[in-house]
């Protein structure tokens, strides 16, 4: 119930964060070029707050926060007094027409660019890149992967953290080509990539992805090549709990060690961990030492989805992990002021692009359209997000951000694209798209829409359901 509340209020906010600043966009600029705008709407459908501030604009909180609008004055949606013709949006130049279209779209992108300096200046935690054992008969194999290999990049660009591995990995997949992957080889935690030695410590490993079928996400990668993180041989002892977590419910305290679950023995924190993802939302029994004595408790999983779409369990507790392995194990990617925002300039720009990319691969069906996701979808990983704290959360909303932006600057009629198209239209043909086309072109584009709604919403409910 806790984590279903959580999700929900982050998704509320993501989505009200997220619009107002798309809408304020189009409001800002709309208003600099001299254009009245008469309403302002986070939401569709009833009002639950409005107002009018003392800039005549109408300001509105509505009941459904999957979308918003600016409404400005406008001549075909109703009558003009003369004296304001000239502030009017028809009336203004195609220039000006497309300026105020596109300005939602790059608030959008404009919001990633500060939420990934910001994250850049403070320092973003990962997992340092380091490789275990390839699987046997994989082109990681192929490719001469081994384990203690440290990825310091990836066709060139650096990689300082497993998941920037990861996302170079997806995005040069798409290429369907040999990637080249720098690596330190026989290292381990302590190995501090690239400053651990000189180039001439370097290997290079490929990875041939001509032939390779979908690799369409992070998990999908590493499994589809047979590329596997080092992992650490940590005993099955409880480490820090989630408040209100299916761990903690149960009675579990830090620093119990499991000895037995559901009857089978448990040797280390990976049985331990791929046993509660085998039973989301099934009781068994859990035999632990806490101090001098055993103690047999009660555990039901929480569900969630995880990477590959599959229904899996979780209980909101980490391992034990001594002091100095989490140190080692651990990497902060931070930059100067200056650096900061260049890297958010590129982190925007290359998810931007990967999500286009993306988007074309599943236009020729390249990539799987269980990939569209929906908003039962986004709630999710916003309360994940959320829980994790503060830099995931922002993190999320600055991916989410770039999404709208992009989706939002296709040609598609009704959207921000569709009506950059039609305005470019009319600057090659000197007038503007008659009525009855701009109309048909609006119907294409609610039915294309309702598809890709009725779509993200099924693949929500197949996950939901297993």
């Amino acid at each position: 119930m806790l984590n279903s509340l959580v999700s929900l209020l982050a998704f509320i906010v993501t989505l009200g964060v997220l619009i107002t600043i798309h809408e304020y966009g189009h409001f800002w600029v709309a208003r600099r070029l001299g254009i009245k705008v008469l309403r302002f709407s986070v939401g569709f459908g009833q009002p639950l707050w409005q107002w009018r501030g003392r800039d005549g604009v109408e300001y509105v909180i509505a009941m459904l926060p999957l979308g918003g609008y600016v409404k400005m004055l406008d001549e075909r949606e109703g009558e003009v007094p003369p004296e304001e013709v000239d502030r009017a949006f028809n009336r203004k130049p195609v220039g000006s027409r497309i300026a105020v279209v596109m300005a939602g779209p790059l608030a959008n992108f404009l919001f990633a660019i500060v939420a990934y300096s910001v994250m850049f200046g403070i320092g973003i935690p990962g997992t340092k890149p380091l490789l275990d054992d390839p699987k046997p008969g994989s082109m990681a194999a192929a490719g001469g992967f081994q384990k203690g290999d440290l990825v310091v990049a990836v066709d060139g660009v650096d990689t300082p953290s497993l998941s920037a591995v990861m996302l170079a990995l997806v995005e040069r997949a798409m290429a369907e080509d040999v990637i080249r992957v720098t690596v330190i080889p026989d290292c381990d935690f302590r190995c501090a990539g690239g400053e651990s030695g000189s180039l001439g410590q370097t290997r290079t490993r490929t990875l041939d992805v001509r032939d390779a079928p979908e690799l369409s996400g992070a998990a999908l990668v590493f499994d589809g090549m047979g590329l596997t993180p080092w992992r650490l041989a940590l005993p099955a002892v409880i480490g820090q709990l989630t408040p209100g977590g299916a761990a903690e419910r149960a009675g579990l305290q830090a620093g119990d060690r499991i000895v037995t679950a559901g009857g089978e023995a448990v040797s280390d924190w990976q049985q331990w961990r791929g046993l509660i993802e085998r039973h989301p939302g099934q009781p068994f029994a859990v035999r632990i030492e806490r101090g001098a004595s055993e103690l047999t408790l009660e555990l039901t999983p929480d569900a969630r989805e995880n990477e590959r779409g599959q229904r899996v369990g979780f209980i909101g507790a980490m391992a034990d992990i001594p002091e100095d392995l989490a140190e080692n194990s651990r990497v902060v990617v931070r930059y100067g002021p200056l650096r900061a925002i260049g890297a958010a300039f590129e982190k925007t720009w290359d998810m931007s692009w990967l999500t286009l990319r993306m988007l074309g691969r599943m236009l020729i069906g390249k990539a799987s359209l269980e990939n569209i996701s929906g908003p039962l979808t986004i709630a999710q990983f916003a309360g994940q997000a959320a829980n994790a704290g503060v830099l995931a959360f922002l993190s999320m909303l600055a991916l989410v951000s770039l999404s709208l932006g992009v989706l939002n600057l296709l040609p598609v009629p009704v959207l921000d694209g569709g009506h950059v198209l039609y305005y470019l239209i009319e600057l090659v043909k000197g007038s503007p798209l008659s009525e009855a086309v701009q109309n048909l072109g609006q119907r294409m584009g609610i039915a294309v829409l309702l598809l890709l709604m009725g779509l993200a919403l099924f693949n929500d409910f197949s996950r939901l359901l297993g």
